[in-house]
């Protein structure tokens, strides 16, 4: 069928106070760009005309200024989810003018299936081409798209003329059944590939396509610093130790690795280390350092839900996809990050923490317990069922005044049973096959910054019994020090006896 070519603004007019939009794409790559600009100005409109205008917005994972950041500046987002890293969208979040709901990024998709958040009034799909049919070749991310593509009332495109045709084949569509049907997901290498090259939309839905002319605006991480850079050489170190011991197998396993500098870090040691063997990646997001490992043959193959590289390197991608075409696959985040396959394949993950307890609890989302950071996003997914979970983080922040091992963890996201290792620029704590009080001593000694041991050691010595010997008057004595003096480290536990 023919479809009608549109503005954004003409899009964006059809959008109406309260609707339910999803969006294609995982992180910045694979998100709309054009139409939800529009919408923010027709927010900016209709709050300037003292009428109420505000949309419920679901995707894959976080977006770009093109999306949180223009909607959340205009007050335009009544509910959010699953994840978001946009400061403007944090400080609506913080501040309860948009509801947030926090999930795991596997679960979203299905939860949408099954009714959990009500109907889906538009979807709006970055593309790279699309047939009469309805064959849709999709970017550089992929995200909950399929199902928010199937559940949508109507479907708006965004046809990014930046996008080669020649990323067909890089996609691999597949969407499960739901309960009671569901069998399993036949994935059983990191780059089997089981579903279709194009998600197949109903193209009767189109109610039109926009043109545009995007780059994904994904900026170039700076240099890892001399803190990134030791947290990446000792999570290496720890891999190689594992591998050269016999608990990894010969072939060595999948990767997953979180997103930032700490990770790029540890990538680009991966690259270099001589003792490991080439590797796959089974993960959620890759970023520049893989197309680097991936040139020196040491990453031969990375599954994911998206490709997010910096502009300069996305361009040089596209001069280059042919050597590229067959060592990538972008799957939707119910398979990307779903923990079947997950804990099928063996995969090894590597997240990043804000805090961690003594006792060897997770922090990943919020400041001081309170205020959201990023979202849990998929940690959880791939923690729970890797077959090696790391953590990492540096030991202090703000130049000390902050001590990011602490007594209780101010918000749990994931709990000990989860975590087998955490690594700091201090060093290694593998907390597996030990107690609570052997973890503390492990991360005490090995994990905290020199200045906050002692206390961390004194406040152990407070426990009150039990296999796991908190002082709950305590707990939290770090916390409440950074809060009242700004400087974690004039804790005093003596008030607290």
């Amino acid at each position: 069928m023919a479809f009608n070519y549109i503005t954004a603004e003409e899009a964006a007019q059809m959008i109406k106070n309260g609707d339910t939009i999803g969006l294609s794409g995982f992180t910045a790559p694979g998100t709309p760009k054009a139409i939800t600009e529009a919408i923010g100005a027709k927010a900016a409109k209709e709050h300037a005309e003292g009428r109420p205008f505000k949309v419920n917005l679901f995707t894959g994972a976080s977006t770009s200024d093109h999306v949180d950041g223009i909607l959340s500046r205009e007050n335009a987002i009544n509910m959010r989810a699953p994840y978001q890293n946009v400061p403007d969208l944090r400080k609506r979040i913080n501040s309860h003018d948009c509801h947030y709901f926090d999930r795991h990024l596997s679960e979203m998709a299905q939860e949408t299936r099954y009714g959990f958040y009500g109907k889906i009034d538009y979807a709006i799909i970055e593309a790279a081409a699309v047939s009469p049919d309805g064959e849709v070749i999709l970017g550089t991310g992929v995200g909950n798209v399929p199902t928010y593509a199937m559940m949508a009332d109507k479907i708006f495109i965004e046809l990014n003329e930046i996008l080669p045709e020649t990323l067909y084949g890089m996609h691999d569509i597949y969407m499960p059944l739901d309960p009671p049907y569901r069998r399993e997901i036949p994935i059983y290498r990191a780059n089997d590939r089981i579903g279709s090259p194009v998600l197949k939309i109903d193209p009767s839905k189109v109610v039109g396509i926009v043109k545009t002319k995007f780059y994904d605006g994904v900026k170039s991480f700076t240099a890892p610093d001399e803190v990134s850079k030791q947290i990446g050489s000792n999570v290496v170190k720890f891999l190689v130790s594992e591998y050269m011991s016999g608990k990894l197998p010969k072939e060595f396993l999948p990767l997953q690795s979180g997103v930032g500098n700490v990770a790029n870090a540890v990538l680009y040691d991966l690259g270099e280390s001589k003792e490991l063997p080439s590797f796959m990646m089974y993960t959620e997001v890759i970023q520049d350092a893989v197309l680097e490992l991936m040139k020196k043959g040491k990453c031969t193959f990375a599954s994911t839900c998206s490709m997010t590289f910096s502009d300069a390197t996305e361009e040089s991608l596209f001069g280059d996809l042919k050597y590229f075409h067959d060592k990538i696959l972008m799957r939707p985040a119910e398979l990307s990050n779903n923990p079947e396959v997950i804990r099928r394949l063996g995969v090894i993950a590597m997240n990043t923490a804000l805090e961690a307890d003594i006792f060897g609890a997770v922090n990943s989302t919020h400041v001081l317990g309170t205020r959201m950071m990023n979202g849990i996003g998929g940690s959880g997914d791939f923690t729970r069922n890797a077959y090696i979970s790391i953590f990492s983080c540096p030991s202090v922040s703000k130049g000390g005044l902050i001590s990011n091992i602490v007594p209780m963890v101010s918000h749990a996201d994931h709990s000990e049973h989860s975590v087998d290792i955490i690594v700091t620029d201090q060093g290694i704590a593998d907390l597996r096959h030990k107690d609570p009080v052997e973890r503390a001593y492990e991360i005490i000694n090995n994990c905290a910054h020199p200045m906050y041991r002692e206390l961390l050691l004194d406040y152990l010595k407070m426990g009150k019994g039990g296999q796991t010997p908190h002082s709950l008057n305590a707990a939290y004595a770090f916390h409440n020090a950074f809060n009242e003096h700004g400087d974690m480290s004039k804790a005093d536990f003596s008030k607290y006896c």
